[in-house]
């Protein structure tokens, strides 16, 4: 028994996606970051996709080489083959779309990290871990590479493994095309054609453009290169066509190109063709190694590969399996894509990384009440800041490894804690809101059209509170209404999770129904939130409405977590064990009730730094308690 469907191996690098369209490469002014390169490509595509996949590679000692290994764990790839090259550079490639026909892009690949790889890179106990080997041509192009390849391709076949090959020609990869033509796919070379050809006999599925063939067969008519790999190899060759589809010749290639089998496929806008043959042959290979038939491994490969097609970027172009199940009932609504807002609304919600099933948060974003503190206390509005440092080191102290924890945390009074916070693993939120507002006011430093997000790290969530009622006048409402929903688009712009936290009690009588209704409201209003932040709500009832409008709207979100209101340890406590009844509830966001005796007392001067962190840390783990403890008795009692 093996525990992988499938390894990848070959390029690996980082992609920086020109953001603006429409223009030349020189007159990009940002770029967004993602993996690239067609195996880890291929390898993220079919995690997605539900295939436990793994990549063989190197990456750079260094901040690129850790963002590929992190975001290929996010994806769910096993990256035991991924080996850091201590003394070269991570892959880097610049890309832009120009039209719906120029594709620019600039390979940064000089004695790159993962043209290093060589034969010790290749383990046998993984190979041996794995049902399919699935190769890149670029890997063939330089003799320490190819010999890894080739000892992966023999290990395997030797196992009673699959093997495929994708032949991703790139001239200028293989030394025939300068640095200004990473565009071109096309350049004829016998040395190129004689190379691919002495490893054809390997693989049990090759898969290329029609030119891809042309260069691997030798000949520019591709039926005729068709029958030339034929001649070498007996696999299955899967001929992608562009628009036309894909053909499968599985035996003799006949006369013409309309008597190879067949799938669906999907007539949708170009928008971005750069990563649609990786995103194929991701779909591919879902359905070759979970043995189905070709005209249903193509309509998956199709559908991948027009998802590709529509979206910005590569990997996060690519769909989940249940998002591919999604298109396949409802079919092409918008032939943009990534206009068709249901559609996106799954592709997001399926896609969002990180395993936050229990929610432990300590919040600590809270700015009024602090400055009012230290306003009582006598001392300096800057002390704040050096109090939510302490805050994060509770924190931290209460999570230790474990996972399930996180913080509330502004920019303004709390940026060093904020910054700080990076990278420690714990579940991050960012305040949106100015204090206390109503009608909503965001944080000035966002500008009227939330362009400040553009500078948030993408691990933090935009939190905003909005004290909202249903019986508020209409202006009111619509008022707020329209700087939720502009604060929404804005993060989903700029690729951030949202947490909605709110809160009718205090601005109005609330009955069981209430959060219920201001929920169905925002989803009608096309708000989709990741994280709903409501109040300690009194009754059965009312949780339950809360949670039958969550669910009836958006059935992949991230869920519920309730809020403190300053409340007192057993009054949370009685909260807590009637939330946790109800799956949705993942946990808490609780502030005060942790910091604010210690809050008084350090601002004051009566407690030293180590006496405020414990106080705070004794409390975050009594109510870390409290919780898991009502969520146990919720399990036993089903």
């Amino acid at each position: 028994m093996t525990s992988l469907d499938l390894i990848t191996i070959g390029r690996s690098s980082v992609d920086l996606y020109g953001a603006q369209v429409g223009g030349r490469l020189e007159d990009m002014g940002s770029f967004n970051k993602y993996i690239g390169g067609s195996p880890t490509n291929i390898a993220a595509g079919a995690a997605r996709l539900g295939l436990k996949s793994a990549l063989i590679t190197r990456v750079g000692a260094e901040h690129m080489g850790r963002f590929i290994r992190e975001q290929l764990v996010r994806e769910g790839v096993d990256v035991r083959g991924v080996k850091t090259d201590p003394e070269r550079l991570t892959a880097l490639v610049l890309l832009g779309i120009r039209d719906q026909n120029q594709f620019p892009l600039i390979f940064y690949r000089e004695n790159c990290a993962d043209m290093a790889l060589c034969e010790d890179d290749i383990d046998p106990a993984l190979i041996a871990d794995a049902r399919c080997v699935c190769v890149t041509g670029t890997h063939l192009s330089h003799p320490r590479t190819e010999a890894a390849v080739l000892k992966a391709l023999i290990l395997a076949r030797k196992n009673g493994a699959r093997t495929a090959l994708d032949i991703d020609y790139r001239p200028n990869l293989w030394g025939l095309a300068g640095h200004e033509a990473g565009e071109s796919r096309f350049i004829e070379s016998e040395k190129v054609t004689a190379k691919l050809q002495s490893t054809l006999h390997l693989f049990d599925l090759i898969v290329g453009t029609e030119e891809e063939f042309h260069i691997a067969g030798g000949s520019t008519d591709t039926l005729e290169a068709l029958k030339a790999v034929r001649e070498v190899s007996n696999a299955a060759l899967v001929c992608k066509r562009g628009p036309m589809g894909a053909v499968v010749f599985e035996g003799d290639v006949p006369d013409s190109l309309e008597r190879g089998q067949t799938g669906e496929g999907f007539p949708i806008e170009v928008f971005n063709v750069l990563g649609a043959g990786d995103g194929f042959m991701a779909g591919l290979l879902k359905g070759w190694l979970t043995d189905e038939d070709w005209p249903t491994a193509l309509k998956y490969a199709n559908a991948c590969g027009a998802f590709a097609v529509s979206r910005h970027g590569c990997t996060p172009a690519y769909p989940s399996w249940e998002e591919l199940q999604y298109f396949f009932k409802t079919g092409i609504r918008e032939k943009a894509l990534r206009k068709d807002a249901a559609l996106e609304q799954v592709h997001w919600s399926t896609n969002r990384k990180g395993d936050w099933s229990t929610m432990r948060v300590f919040a600590f974003d809270h700015r009024m009440q602090l400055e009012a503190m230290a306003e009582e206390a006598g001392a300096p509005a800057d002390r704040i800041g050096a109090f939510k440092l302490l805050c994060l080191d509770a924190a931290k102290r209460v999570a230790g490894n474990d996972t399930g924890y996180g913080l509330l945390c502004d920019g303004r009074l709390g940026r060093d804690a904020l910054y700080a916070a990076a990278g420690t693993g714990l579940w991050i939120g960012r305040p949106a809101e100015w204090p206390g507002s109503r009608p909503l006011t965001l944080e000035p430093e966002l500008g009227l059209d939330c362009g400040g997000l553009g500078e948030w790290p993408l691990d933090q969530v935009v939190k905003v509170l909005c004290f909202y009622h249903p019986d508020d006048t209409a202006e009111l409402r619509a008022e707020q209404e329209v700087t939720v929903k502009r604060l929404f688009e804005a993060a989903r712009r700029n690729r951030l999770e949202m947490l909605l936290e709110v809160i009718p009690s205090k601005v109005g009588s609330s009955n069981d129904e209430t959060v219920g209704k201001i929920i169905d409201r925002f989803y009608e209003i096309g708000v989709y939130p990741d994280w709903w932040k409501l109040e300690p709500m009194k009754s059965e009832a009312a949780w339950a409405n809360a949670c039958a409008a969550v669910q009836r709207n958006d059935p992949y979100t991230r869920g519920i977590v309730v809020l403190g209101l300053d409340a007192p340890q057993a009054e949370l406590q009685d909260s807590f064990r009637l939330a946790a009844r109800f799956d949705l509830v993942k946990g808490f966001a609780v502030g005060r009730t942790i910091f604010g005796e210690a809050a008084r007392n350090w601002l004051a001067g009566r407690i030293s730094d180590d006496e405020a962190v414990e106080d705070m840390a004794g409390r975050y783990r009594s109510l870390c308690q409290i919780w898991d403890e009502a969520r146990a008795r919720t399990g036993e009692a089903a």
